[in-house]
């Protein structure tokens, strides 16, 4: 059974959604023992920039927000200046209650052919390296790991994310 949700383009009046979806995604991270987002960390001001610089599309299910992620253009504080040849996927999150089964590689699909559609050939994403469960999900959706970063959150704390990539078409 294939997923049958609806995108649009978030704008200034989906802040609120965006942070709730943000944060909810990462307590549920908390609870599953990914250590890698914390609720409060994304406020409106982070999607507004997003929204303002790049785009950020929400997933809708029967009317109801299921879903939303950030499609960069580029990101050099991850990968290094690099020629335009991939688009950048990140906080991809899917409300639990709202969501069915599936939603979040309906994301990611969409996400590549945003991508696709602006004549890039590559999918670029990063992940918490040590939570083999969502390295396993991004093999799965066709990701492989191309190396590994050093980062320090907002808060002090330091993790190691795998850089994964895709190609596309």
């Amino acid at each position: 059974m294939t997923v049958q949700v609806t995108f649009r383009r978030a704008d200034d009046r989906d802040l609120d959604v965006l942070v709730r979806l943000h944060d909810d995604a990462a307590r549920w991270m908390l609870r599953s023992r990914i250590d890698q987002w914390r609720p409060g960390t994304r406020g409106p001001g982070h999607f507004a920039a997003r929204i303002a610089e790049g785009e950020v599309w929400l997933a809708l299910y029967e009317g109801r927000e299921a879903g939303a992620y950030e499609l960069w253009w580029e990101d050099a504080s991850v990968w290094g200046t690099q020629p335009p040849v991939a688009g950048y996927v990140h906080r991809l999150m899917t409300d639990r209650a709202v969501a069915p089964a599936g939603t979040g590689r309906v994301l990611l699909a969409h996400a590549e052919e945003r991508m696709a559609a602006a004549g890039r050939g590559l999918a670029r994403l990063d992940c918490e390296e040590g939570d083999s469960r969502l390295r396993t999900y991004y093999e799965g959706a066709g990701y492989a790991v191309t190396g590994r970063l050093e980062k320090v959150a907002a808060d002090g704390r330091a993790y190691t994310v795998a850089l994964m990539e895709k190609a596309l078409g």
